[in-house]
């Protein structure tokens, strides 16, 4: 009998170390989803952002922008290219350019 509650003392002891450590496992990994849900947010309001330029630059002017730097210079489009890539590809000044927006790696 004496075996028994000797372990679950030391069951009991463990269980509050083995649960600190689940909630802490748990905290990072709800804080990494948010980061990673941010980075994705980001990504697409930059390329929303440069696919509503290319069509402003389209309805004002008759074309759409040659390449990116036109879209900067005439836009005020800015891109932190230290953390994203931007493929633009145009096909033709009256068809919407093929606008691809790539987060870096770390």
């Amino acid at each position: 009998m004496k075996q028994r509650e000797s372990w679950l003392s030391a069951l009991r002891g463990l269980l509050a170390p083995v649960a600190c450590a689940v909630v802490l496992m748990m905290f990072f990994t709800a804080v990494n989803c948010l980061e990673r849900g941010r980075a994705d947010e980001g990504r697409g309001r930059l390329e929303d952002s440069l696919r509503r330029a290319a069509a402003a630059c389209y309805a004002a002017e008759g074309i759409y922008p040659p390449d990116l730097a036109y879209l900067q210079a005439h836009y005020g489009i800015q891109v932190d290219e230290a953390r994203y890539t931007v493929d633009y590809e145009v096909f033709g000044s009256n068809l919407m350019p093929d606008i691809t927006v790539l987060e870096n790696g770390a």
